[in-house]
């Protein structure tokens, strides 16, 4: 059984270890290994998570299976257009992907964008990243190219969009 809750900073060392075990796979062939360990310290930092919480840019959800916590997702209204949610973070655990966990995790941040009245939603992916796919496939479409900069690095990513129909 699949259970979707409200994450908050009790849950900050579950979401930084998903986090790392992801990122290991999915960017190692992408990053170099120091923008890698640079862009999980930068993003992923107790102070950073404890931030985007407090301030209330970015609302968390955990998912949970029987064997514990699988996966996570953060999503926030963009500060530059309010008529438009973002969809922060999606990292489901390496062993659980083709599950349907991430999908479930989408479909819970597109009811909550929904409640709120907010009927598109934007995410960035790394232009190398095969999640790509599984975005196209639940009807997001690339609207531009950004070029992200994180200290000395660059994350060179698409900005897609879904629109949400009620």
């Amino acid at each position: 059984m699949v259970n979707i809750i409200d994450g908050n900073e009790e849950h900050i060392g579950t979401i930084v270890e998903i986090a790392e075990k992801t990122w290991l796979v999915t960017y190692a062939s992408i990053l170099s290994a120091d923008q890698l360990q640079y862009m999980l310290q930068t993003i992923y930092s107790t102070t950073e998570l404890k931030k985007v919480m407090q301030n209330g840019s970015q609302k968390f959800l955990i998912l949970e299976d029987n064997n514990g916590f699988q996966g996570f997702a953060s999503f926030g209204v963009r500060s530059e257009n309010p008529s438009v949610s973002k969809l922060h973070k999606l990292y489901v655990l390496p062993h659980n992907q083709g599950k349907g966990y991430g999908k479930a995790l989408i479909e819970e941040v597109k009811r909550r964008v929904l409640e709120k009245g907010i009927k598109s939603l934007d995410l960035n992916v790394n232009r190398y990243n095969p999640a790509k796919a599984f975005y196209e496939k639940l009807g997001f479409k690339i609207i531009r190219e950004e070029d992200v900069p994180i200290g000395e690095y660059f994350m060179n990513d698409y900005v897609m969009r879904l629109t949400i129909a009620d």
